[in-house]
């Protein structure tokens, strides 16, 4: 390879690595029917003038498979932690125990549930078109590479390695769609 080539390949994997990671995330936010601590994370609270992370005014635990609970360590946020609980749209009704916070899981039904495989899927595809941008970002490259002198064969060794690593993120996504479609579908 000459020493002009402008293709950074570990750049463009941890791009799409850094979709991977979002989607992970996104997924983990939506509702499957069972206790995840991971649903709160996204939640803020009003707390000390700033908008502070859940998790960071009170311990998050999964006593059991249906029920979420948050130790409010300062008594005053106890309102504070419920309002946000209550405006973030998870659709639970928060219940109060001194500064323990209780979120039961109520079963999801099926009309809720094939509505949450749709969000997914569209998680899923926001994930693939940012893989696809990644992609884009990298063809750039390369026809910058032509203009700099780059061979025809550099070429098509770049292009089927920047088309391999996007084959194999999209198959990453697919792969963990079906599987959060799966679990999103279990009763």
């Amino acid at each position: 390879m000459s020493e002009e080539t402008t293709i950074d390949i570990d750049d463009l994997n941890r791009r799409m690595d850094g979709a991977m990671t979002s989607l992970r995330q996104e997924f983990a936010s939506l509702r499957t029917g069972r206790a995840s601590a991971s649903m709160v994370e996204p939640i803020t609270v009003d707390a000390y003038g700033a908008q502070t992370p859940i998790n960071q005014v009170g311990t998050v635990n999964v006593p059991e498979p249906r029920m979420v609970t948050i130790n409010v360590w300062d008594k005053g946020l106890v309102n504070k932690v419920e309002k946000a609980i209550r405006e973030s749209g998870l659709g639970i009704n928060p219940q109060m125990n001194g500064t323990i916070i209780m979120l039961p899981i109520p079963e999801l039904n099926e009309e809720r549930r094939r509505e949450l495989t749709k969000v997914a899927g569209q998680y899923a595809e926001n994930a693939r078109v940012a893989i696809r941008n990644v992609r884009r970002d990298g063809m750039e490259q390369l026809k910058k590479g032509k203009n700099e002198g780059m061979s025809e064969d550099e070429q098509k060794l770049w292009h089927d390695e920047i088309q391999e690593l996007t084959d194999r993120h999209i198959k990453a996504v697919d792969t963990a769609l079906e599987t959060k479609q799966e679990e999103i579908m279990q009763v």
